[in-house]
């Protein structure tokens, strides 16, 4: 049976209101992982769009939000709340991801708030660039931030992710004065973000922020290079290698001269 124009109108208009509302997101995946994005056993749930356009990045399928599936928050709550006791055995809980999650902010901080209200640990995964659409009520339902400093330098920032690396540095420092626990991490990239002077303007940062637990410096693999292939993208690191031990190990000495632990 067809839908008259008039009702299919309607329908869109309603769904319009509730993502406005926040109501519904673009979700791209979730996962269920553990010791990764945030301590003990966690959901992972990632929300489709991201301004940015790193060369690294290993889920470019989630850049648009139109690539996503509409979920509502009350479906997102059922499926956490489905896993508290794993959660409170663990001391583990929600990271919301993507992509970057705050390209949706009405519909992450109702996730988070619902997500606190259920009792369950709640961690932000992005890269600070949209860090204003963060709203103070947002930041008071989140427990731990992972704060992706992709480089220290304004010009490597921007040949990474096409975009100016100051809306970083001004939320990182907002988490700081607020006091919220917060994970630094660094992408270490050779011939990109490993030069010496770069990796020190990143520990430098790092270590003048309050609440920073931890430093992770995450070494590039090739794992996302076929979701390029998939998204019909050109893929400017193809021939990049992984680092070596030795500068992985001497970028994380970087970070503890600072007096961070870094991992």
């Amino acid at each position: 049976m067809s839908v008259a124009p008039t009702a299919m109108g309607a329908d869109r208009s309603i769904r319009l209101a509730r993502i406005r509302l926040g109501d519904l997101g673009s979700v791209h995946s979730w996962e269920l992982v553990t010791a990764v994005d945030g301590p003990g056993t966690r959901m992972t749930l990632f929300l489709s769009g991201c301004p940015l356009r790193c060369l690294y990045c290993h889920n470019p399928d989630t850049w648009r939000m139109r690539d996503g599936r509409l979920t509502s928050v009350e479906d997102v709550l059922a499926r956490v709340g489905r896993y508290r006791h794993v959660f409170a055995a663990t001391g583990g809980g929600l990271t919301v991801s993507g992509g970057e999650a705050l390209m949706q902010p009405t519909f992450l901080g109702r996730i988070l708030a619902g997500t606190k209200e259920l009792g369950v640990h709640t961690t932000l995964d992005t890269s600070g660039y949209l860090g204003a659409n963060a709203t103070d009520a947002m930041l008071e339902v989140t427990d731990l931030v992972l704060l992706d400093v992709k480089s220290g330098d304004p010009e490597t920032y921007r040949r990474v992710t096409g975009r100016d690396l100051a809306p970083t540095l001004r939320f990182g420092r907002r988490l700081s004065d607020r006091g919220i626990a917060t994970w630094i991490r660094f992408v270490l990239v050779p011939g990109l973000t490993d030069d010496p002077d770069n990796v020190s303007l990143v520990a430098d940062y790092a270590a003048s922020l309050a609440g920073v637990e931890r430093v992770e410096v995450l070494p590039f693999h090739q794992m996302g290079r076929e979701k390029w292939a998939r998204c019909a993208l050109a893929y400017d690191l193809a021939d990049t290698q992984p680092p070596t031990p030795e500068l992985t190990e001497r970028v994380r000495e970087q970070f503890r001269e600072r007096g961070l632990l870094v991992y």
